[in-house]
């Protein structure tokens, strides 16, 4: 076995988690290469020991952590703040990785096992890494609760009681075949038999999503099943590889295996397969399938146009979208936020600000009520994680540039009301050289300026209507911006034309080595309420939306000549914010 060297990283909010890293025993002479792994549910990065040796890959370094709440790291037993939290701790321990070890992201294999594969699996769909392959051991995306509605059960429990935590049933012998892994798992003292509530209904949330839209997964991918899996079912773990998006796929049922795949008594004829993948994939150059005509082919296109066509007349699913809009009208007679988003279009500037404000408001305290209910749908709660984001981006890229030495020239090209834009300044010490915001609609010109106003930016800040898909007219900004912002425009429009002559004209306008700051829109849980129910700022249209998923858009950005950096994403997966740095 290799030596393991134990290092800590520090995550976004502060946590110091432990990783072990053995090193390459003989270091090739090119880029440095790595495998990155990542444990089982209960267990830690010390149980994934024996792979370094047993993979038989002595130029690539390997890395584990152990994540909160296991092993080594801290935190209440079997618990995180969410499970999107640990999703994000994956991003930051590659990028400490890559920061640290000077390993390329894109010179990285990712090996994970079951709710690590999972974890793996949700930041592979929201991040879109560029990493070389990845290899999924037995993917919790459905435990085997044994008992009866226990998912419902547990939801109700969580709501009376709030978080609580729940023991594993799996007894090591249920695990592996191998005498001695069964003996190591009983006696260490490291192994984690607690699991929270929060984090097992966030996995099972968690992997619904990303089983239904494994398509927008493009990484070479293994998959390892166990054949007579106490743990988890395999029906999910074979749909996800039916719809992953991967060019490059392959799928092993492994007879007899019980769950610990990669620590079974014969795991030999999992590992040499995953040696072989692992190899393979780095024998070629890091590639990925270009989805710049996504628009036009591809699962996102086709779900559009499902959406967009009419139902068939007095059908179960006409009846009830037609119920759905009667419901919404009369709930407009009582809400004002339903009832501006039928003004307005619920996509509009004038309803993004007024659910920014989150204030309820209507006729009485049924109206008010309602209009809360409307307020806290899970887009709209997403929406305002997304101006959080968005905030914090600007921030961080205006920090960059006063480091550097650069003006910081702020240009929003569809700006709404503007309201993420001017209250991202508030608490800066040092504010924007100049900020010109910009939108097609005379009203969100009027009431943006005013809020300019009314913020005391006057001197800074102004509002005028412009075109955020005329690339000649945005290549002509001037001045020239250093930190352009596209939020909640591109999401509205299904076309990649429109989307790329857009990110054109930006790249022309903005200057080498400055900022942009982009959103996207790889899911939705209801696209369908949306199309069916929803009018658009577009006279009163259905508000059908085209989803990109994260790499689509990543390519988008990147075909106009911008490098993606950071980018944050909500707990459900909604909406995502990244910011990208101009490039030659």
């Amino acid at each position: 076995m290799r030596e393991a060297q134990n290092h800590i990283f520090t995550t976004h909010d502060g946590v110091e988690l432990l990783y072990r890293h053995w090193p390459a025993t003989t270091p090739a002479a090119g880029p440095r290469k790595a495998v990155v792994m990542f444990h089982r549910g209960h267990e830690h990065g010390g149980r994934l020991a024996h792979l370094p040796g047993e993979l038989d890959l002595p130029d690539y370094d390997f890395f584990a952590w152990d994540a909160r709440g296991h092993g080594l790291s801290p935190g209440a037993r079997g618990d995180s703040p969410s499970f999107a939290t640990s999703v994000r701790d994956v991003q930051t321990f590659i990028e400490h990785i890559a920061a640290t070890h000077a390993v390329a992201v894109a010179d990285m294999a990712v090996l994970a096992q079951s709710v690590g594969a999972v974890v793996v699996s949700t930041w592979a769909h929201d991040y879109a890494p560029q990493i070389r392959c990845l290899v999924l051991a037995s993917p919790a995306f459905k435990v085997k609760l044994y008992v009866p509605f226990a998912r419902p059960g547990l939801k109700l429990l969580r709501a009376w009681r709030g978080n609580f935590f729940v023991n594993s049933y799996v007894k090591a012998r249920f695990l592996s075949h191998d005498p001695e892994r069964i003996r190591s798992f009983e006696n260490d003292p490291l192994i984690t038999r607690p699991i929270s509530v929060n984090m097992l209904l966030g996995l099972y949330e968690a992997a619904d999503r990303v089983v239904a839209d494994a398509q927008a997964i493009q990484i070479p991918t293994q998959l390892l099943i166990s054949g007579a899996d106490f743990v988890v079912h395999r029906q999910p773990q074979e749909q996800f590889f039916e719809r992953l998006g991967s060019l490059r796929k392959e799928k092993h049922i492994l007879p007899g295996f019980f769950h610990d795949t990669l620590g079974e008594r014969d795991r030999a004829h999992a590992l040499s397969r995953a040696r072989r993948f692992i190899l393979r994939s780095f024998e070629e150059p890091l590639n990925r399938p270009s989805l710049l005509d996504a628009d036009r082919l591809g699962a996102t296109c086709a779900e559009a146009e499902e959406l967009a066509a009419p139902l068939p007349q007095n059908s179960l699913g006409d009846l009830y979208w037609r119920a759905t809009r009667a419901g919404l009208k009369l709930g407009s007679g009582l809400s004002d936020g339903v009832k501006l988003g039928f003004e307005t279009g619920f996509d509009s500037g004038s309803t993004l600000d007024y659910v920014y404000r989150n204030t309820p408001s209507g006729k009485g305290a049924l109206g008010r009520l309602i209009d809360q209910n409307y307020l806290n749908s899970i887009g709209w709660r997403g929406i305002r994680q997304r101006k959080v984001h968005a905030e914090e981006l600007l921030r961080l890229a205006m920090g960059k540039l006063r480091e550097a030495g650069n003006g910081v020239r702020i240009v929003d090209i569809a700006a709404g009301h503007g309201r993420y834009i001017l209250e991202s300044l508030e608490g800066m010490q040092h504010k924007p050289d100049a900020i010109l915001l910009r939108d097609y609609s005379d009203i969100n010109v009027r009431d943006g300026s005013a809020l300019i106003e009314q913020k005391g930016l006057g001197d800074i800040a102004r509002f005028v209507k412009g075109d955020a898909f005329d690339k000649a007219d945005l290549a002509a900004l001037d001045p020239k911006p250093t930190l352009a912002v596209v939020s909640g425009l591109y999401e509205l429009f299904g076309s990649n034309q429109m989307v790329g002559d857009s990110l054109a004209g930006l790249a022309a306008a903005v200057e080498e080595g400055g900022y942009l700051v982009y959103t996207g829109q790889p899911w939705h849980p209801q696209l369908e309420l949306i199309a069916r129910a929803l009018t658009s700022h577009r006279e009163g249209q259905p508000w059908v939306m085209r989803r990109r998923s994260q790499a689509e858009m990543d390519q988008l950005v990147a075909a106009a000549g911008f490098r993606k950096l950071e980018q944050r994403i909500d707990e459900w997966g909604i909406f995502s914010v990244s910011l990208a740095q101009r490039v030659s």
